[in-house]
């Protein structure tokens, strides 16, 4: 009998080349994702609500009710919807809605849908309204009505569609339209982690890596970690790389505390762009507040950048103050960066 040739997933030292690298980061990143209910951690309400719905839904032998996950970027909105398909043990099409501008995209991926297949669409609340009209009916009636042609020509042609699941996330729950949300059977709210479930993301992505980590350290990239798994093990993997460089076989917390510290993360979580926000806040004359622009163009980022993906955490964190006229520093951010409050200044 003869031995069956295997192919490593390893490329050897002579076929490393970038794109090799890539996919090789790409392939790791996959594989930290949950892939059941059961291996997911954190969202305890959410998760048991899922599986309420999914579970009574296979009981039925139906597809599951569209669902909507929403809240902030990186808590696992794509992961749950590749769960869904999981457990309802049917395929998973995977688009966004700004890739999504015309009818004729839609429709070339609804139609290829199987029976119980899962549809994610990723920030839905990008998607034009247009489009929105167009998936009301394949939401509610399975059909498609697309219109072929233009002017007096223009024909209006109906599609029938197999029984789907459409999952959608977004970020901004206040900009996805009322008739669009209402359709949703399941809305499912993912909050921020708290230290404890983080460090169990933690723990498990150091397992599925082959990294050693203690307790104490994966509880010290928890905190630093904005209660964000996608933050958490992307500074997981910085923390494994300067172990690696520097020799190191186990990850304790002096370890974890150093390494954080050399890619610029203080015990807060805040990097170089959140401390370069607070201190221009903080120099401000009489702690006078500071509009956006103002705020983005003094930081060299964009607004829109500054507000979506920085505010909210400083907010969240008692550091950052938004009043009608602007944004002011908190007294906690004179305290973390170790600045004299503005009538500490004029003594």
């Amino acid at each position: 009998m003869m031995a069956r040739k295997t192919t490593s997933l390893i490329p050897t030292h002579s076929a490393v080349t970038p794109a090799v690298i890539d996919e090789t980061e790409r392939h790791v990143e996959a594989s930290l994702r949950p892939q059941s209910l059961a291996e997911f951690v954190g969202q305890r309400e959410l998760v048991g609500h899922l599986e309420i719905v999914l579970g009574a839904a296979k009981a039925r032998g139906q597809s599951s009710e569209h669902i909507l996950f929403a809240g902030p970027p990186g808590l696992g909105k794509t992961s749950l919807a590749g769960i869904v398909a999981t457990e309802m043990g049917v395929g998973l099409r995977i688009t966004s809605g700004p890739v999504l501008t015309r009818a004729g995209d839609l429709a070339a991926i609804m139609t290829d849908l199987q029976e119980g297949d899962v549809l994610f669409i990723d920030e839905i609340h990008r998607l034009p309204r247009s489009l929105e009209e167009v998936l009301y009916p394949a939401m509610e009636d399975r059909r498609l009505d697309v219109l072929i042609g233009r002017g007096p020509s223009a024909r209006s042609l109906r599609l029938d569609l197999p029984a789907f699941t459409l999952v959608g996330a977004t970020t901004r729950t206040g900009l996805v339209a009322a008739p669009l949300r209402d359709r949703f059977g399941f809305v499912g709210r993912l909050e921020l982690y708290d230290h404890q479930d983080l460090q169990g993301v933690i723990l498990r992505s150091a397992q599925l890596l082959n990294i050693a980590v203690d307790e104490a350290a994966a509880g010290e990239i928890a905190r630093r970690s904005r209660g964000t798994p996608r933050i958490a093990n992307r500074l997981l993997r910085r923390v494994r790389d300067v172990a690696q460089i520097d020799g190191v076989q186990h990850i304790d917390h002096d370890l974890a505390t150093s390494a954080l510290e050399r890619f610029g993360v203080d015990a807060l979580g805040l990097d170089k762009l959140d401390r370069k926000i607070l201190e221009f806040l903080c120099s401000q004359p009489s702690g006078a507040s500071v509009g956006l622009v103002t705020l983005a163009q003094a930081c060299g980022e964009e607004s829109q950048t500054i507000e979506d993906a920085y505010e909210p955490f400083l907010i969240r964190e008692g550091l950052l103050l938004r009043t009608p006229r602007g944004r002011q520093a908190s007294d906690s951010a004179y305290d973390h960066l170790g600045l004299a409050r503005p009538n500490e200044r004029r003594s």
